[in-house]
């Protein structure tokens, strides 16, 4: 039978009491108050730390259990490591007087502080410029659309302090969560490698940073052939970039073998328009449906798997506050093309 750790309480009846056992002649040796009973309760309090640190280390003794650095070290026996956060790039619009200069190292700021720098120096020859920068911190947080507000932190001479953003900033990359780093690690566990086998080139798409999912296809394009699709689910538009995907072909091609044709592919998003009749047809409750259907999605779908409308309506029924819906568009399951998969699109919400 599993072992239970003793409360605080139960650790300092049971100190108390084995005093109050070795304690001839007294009667009612161990007070609250008493010398005896604040020893009891100290030695008490340090037994119970002890059981928690003895608790805590069982934990790391066991992979999918551990925690931090001690999953990290469990995960590098296997040669599966945390993946790194990357940082946002993009170009930055900036105003500002023929021939001013703006340096390598100037620093724009977003309104909510997250500050990026720019790459290279770069010259006015007209009243505009673009320039590249990259976020000063690596992460998500560094995304941002076109022609968001930036700020020059320092004056720059002849330059306008307002800028804006002139392409999506985007690219940056959380660094990789305890969650998804032991799901790597047991799938590597779980599927070892097989010298080519679908379960391998799933595991080497994910090893890249920033990739979520992936999908292996032999035989696609003909004998002897692999297609890979994979999405990157931290980024806003999920289905990753023509440099995500040279990344990824880049990253297989040097760990493939060498008599397979390997081709690196992103899907085609399909968005799923839904028309539905709900009760009662509230904000809070339409709100709930959306993010019931959008985690449907990203768990259920898949290139070239149709959409389920049992799902569907499944989906709808379990969304918080929902006493009673009809989905009038899609009726049916809704196919999806080889390659092309279902991502969150429009839901149009009426009353009965």
């Amino acid at each position: 039978m599993p072992f239970v750790r003793p409360t605080l309480p139960e650790l300092i009846e049971r100190v108390t009491t084995d005093i109050s056992g070795r304690v001839t002649g007294v009667e009612n040796a161990v007070l609250r108050r008493s010398l005896l009973g604040i020893l009891g309760r100290s030695e008490a309090g340090a037994v119970h730390m002890l059981y928690g640190f003895l608790e805590w280390a069982a934990r790391q003794a066991i992979i999918d259990t551990a925690e931090k650095e001690y999953l990290e070290r469990w995960a590098a026996i296997w040669k599966v490591f945390r993946k790194t956060a990357d940082f946002s790039t993009g170009l930055a619009a900036l105003v500002g007087a023929i021939g001013a200069t703006v340096s390598a190292g100037t620093i724009l700021q977003r309104q909510d502080s997250v500050q990026y720098r720019v790459l290279s120096d770069a010259v006015f020859t007209g009243t505009s410029l673009q320039v590249t920068v990259i976020a000063v911190e690596a992460g998500a947080a560094g995304d941002a659309p076109i022609n968001t507000p930036l700020f020059l932190l320092s004056p720059v001479a002849g330059v306008q302090s307002t800028a804006s953003t002139a392409t999506a900033i985007d690219g940056g990359i959380d660094v990789e969560t305890d969650e998804q780093l032991l799901s790597r690690l047991l799938k590597r566990i779980r599927q070892p490698p097989h010298g080519g086998a679908s379960s391998d080139y799933e595991l080497w798409a994910l090893e890249v940073p920033g990739v979520t999912r992936a999908w292996v296809y032999p035989r696609q394009m003909g004998a002897g052939t692999v297609t890979v699709l994979f999405v990157c689910d931290g980024e806003v538009d999920i289905i990753p970039t023509p440099a995500k995907v040279a990344e990824v072909q880049a990253y297989i091609d040097a760990r493939r073998p060498v008599t397979a044709e390997v081709f690196v592919v992103a899907p085609v998003a399909d968005p799923l328009n839904m028309a539905v009749k709900l009760s009662p047809n509230t904000a809070a409750v339409q709100a709930a449906v959306r993010a019931e259907v959008d985690d449907l999605i990203v768990r259920d779908s898949k290139p070239g798997a149709p959409t389920l409308i049992s799902r569907l309506r499944e989906a709808v029924s379990l969304a918080a506050g929902e006493s009673d819906n009809a989905i009038t568009s899609p009726t049916a399951d809704v196919p999806h093309a080889t390659g092309h998969m279902a991502i969150p699109g429009t839901i149009t919400f009426s009353s009965f």
